[in-house]
Parts: structure tokens; sequence; C-alpha cells
């Protein structure tokens, strides 16, 4: 009779739960944005200490490298009616060619290809066919506007995240976004980086860190939640993401003199990830990923990551676990569920040394 095999911690998807209280669910940022409070989680020694954001760029040293996704969220939620005159919403999950997008529509059942949706005078949505993955490609019509993007800039709303309980507003145009997003096309911000200001990147900058940008665009699939017990059957969604020659033979030189690399965010991190080789080098790369770090993954082109709080159950609090350890990965949310931290995406940060 073969012995049965150990169980280990962090193998099950029941494993990545943790008990949240709902008040501890950020609904809105502090200000200023490096206000907000960082878990230092040191790998080597267990210890968890309590600090203010700002106080991480004394935490990178000169020499070393910090890698930031510039991805911009675009105002992708649309909401309109049928044409039965029932509420309609669409939320584009990004752009294939020319006015059309992949998006998610509700009520699903009643929008078939064919249909269409009016936004506002003059800006209409065509359901065109639906996907395998059980989405829609549609096509946008905006004749009285200078371009679709200008008829989705004029009449989207920000695409806040489901467990934000509120209409988005005119503040989160800016908030829900990093202040060195350049290239739209994400719908969920990368949220690591939204505590950085003006102020820590130049203070960066005068202690001789390297900023060096890649580029994921988040899709809507960053918040679903991993259903099968075994995390080895989900089937990871797709995204798109960049590194250009420039930034892989910039990080490549860090780590040659001997510096680290800072990822900023688990999506700056799947992108590197992507790039990498065994053996640690980096290489330019441009196209879809759907990378899936969980335990036992072993890092390719990361020493160091900088990241929020990530809902249970979740592929990403699954990657901090590979990084950081099982163990110590719930141990540090349960002490910032005990210390009252502020989660997910409007809420605090941890570092991972």
């Amino acid at each position: 009779m073969l012995p049965e095999l150990r169980r280990v911690d962090g193998d099950r998807t029941a494993d990545y739960d943790y008990e949240l209280p709902e008040e501890r669910i950020a609904q809105l940022p502090v200000e200023p944005r490096d206000a907000s409070r960082l878990l230092v989680v040191d790998r080597e020694s267990g210890s968890l200490t309590h600090r203010q954001f700002r106080d991480v760029v004394s935490l990178i040293p000169a020499g070393d490298a910090v890698v930031l996704n510039t991805t911009k969220v675009f105002r992708a939620r649309l909401l309109g009616h049928r044409e039965s005159g029932g509420p309609a919403e669409i939320l584009l999950l990004r752009h294939l060619r020319d006015a059309h997008y992949e998006a998610m529509i509700h009520p699903g059942g009643k929008l078939r290809p064919g249909r269409t949706v009016t936004i506002a005078p003059g800006f209409t949505v065509e359901i065109v066919d639906t996907t395998p993955r059980r989405t829609r490609i549609v096509k946008l019509h905006a004749p009285e506007f200078s371009s679709v993007q200008s008829a989705i800039e004029q009449h989207g709303h920000i695409p806040l995240p489901p467990y934000i309980e509120r209409s988005d507003t005119d503040a989160d145009a800016a908030r829900y976004q990093t202040i060195y997003a350049a290239q739209a096309g994400s719908v969920a911000a990368p949220t690591a980086g939204l505590h950085f200001t003006d102020d820590l990147l130049a203070t960066l900058d005068a202690r001789g860190v390297e900023r060096v940008n890649v580029l994921l665009h988040v899709g809507a699939g960053t918040f679903r939640p991993v259903s099968d017990d075994d995390p080895s059957q989900h089937v990871m969604h797709e995204e798109w993401c960049e590194v250009t020659p420039d930034a892989a033979a910039r990080l490549n030189a860090v780590r040659a003199r001997g510096g680290k690399i800072w990822a900023v965010g688990t999506t700056s991190v799947r992108t590197i990830e992507t790039a990498a080789t065994p053996d640690g080098v980096i290489h330019p790369y441009i196209g879809e990923t759907n990378i899936f770090l969980r335990p036992p993954y072993q890092f390719r082109g990361v020493d160091h990551l900088i990241t929020n709080f990530h809902l249970p159950r979740s592929t990403l609090i699954m990657l901090v676990a590979a990084f950081a350890g099982y163990d110590l990965t719930m141990q540090a949310y349960r002490t910032a569920v005990a210390e009252q931290y502020r989660f997910y995406s409007y809420g605090d940060a941890m570092v991972l040394l």
C-alpha cells in the first residue's frame, strides 16, 4: 500500500482564504498618495514592520532599479439603454481593430449579436459576435464625434472595481490612475503604483535609483477568483504586455553590476517574469501573457516586490505567496487585518524585502 501523500499548505485554493471585515475595504483613497501605510515584510527574518508608504524610498539602495507599469486606465464602462428602453452596461475589455472592442455586457441574455445599445445621442454600440470566452465583440459608432475615442472619453465611466460600492466621480479619473500613466488600455489600475508622488519619484532619482518602464494592460480577469479548489486547474486570463529592448538592457545591466530589481505591483512582476528566462536574463517581449505565478514558482527577474493587499482566493495573493512563502504571506495578511490596514485598490501597501 502506497503511503498517503502529505498535503502542503498553499496547494489548495481554500488555503488563500482570510477573514476581512467589510469596513477594511477602502472605498476612497487617502490624501496625499504617499500617506498610505506600508507593511514591510522581511522574507529572510520573517519580521513585519509598520511604516508609511513615503518611507519606501529609504529601503531602495542606489544602483537598484524600480520597475513601473505605465499603462493608463481608460473610461471603459459605458452605460446606456437597449432598443426596448431597458438599461444596459458595457465594459470594454480591449481594443481589437478600428472601432471594434472585446467587451463584457449586461444583461447578456438580452443583448445578442445584431442588437444595439444607445450610450448617448450619436453614440451607439452594436453587438457583433460572441467569443469562446462568452464575451462579446462590439463595434462602436460615433458619427457625431471627432473619433470613437472622443466619444468614450466624454461618455464613458472610470471602471472602479466591484468592491468599491459607489459610482465613479471626477476625482476618480485622476486618483484611480498612476501619476506616470502613459498608454491607455487598462480596465483596472496597477494599484501599487497609486501611492507614488512626483516627490517620491524625484527622491528615487536623486538617490541614484533607476526607473524602468514596462507595460501591461490590466484586464477584468484580474478580479476573478480561482474557482477550482486545485489552483493548477485555473485557466489564467490573457493580458497584453511589453518589455522594450531598452528596458530589458537596462534591467540586465543593473543585475550585472550587483543591483536588485524592485517590481512595483503584480503587473510589473508578471511582465518581467514573462520576459525572463531561467538564467535570470530579461529579454525584449511584446504580446499576450497568461503567466500564473503561484507556489512553488521560482522567480527569475524580480528581487523585491511592492504591492497592495489582494482578494482572498485570487491569483494575485497566490503570486505573493510564491514570492514570500505561503506561511509568511498569510501571517502578513492576518497582521494587516488586525492592525486595521486598508485593503484592495484604494488601500495600503506592503513591500517584500
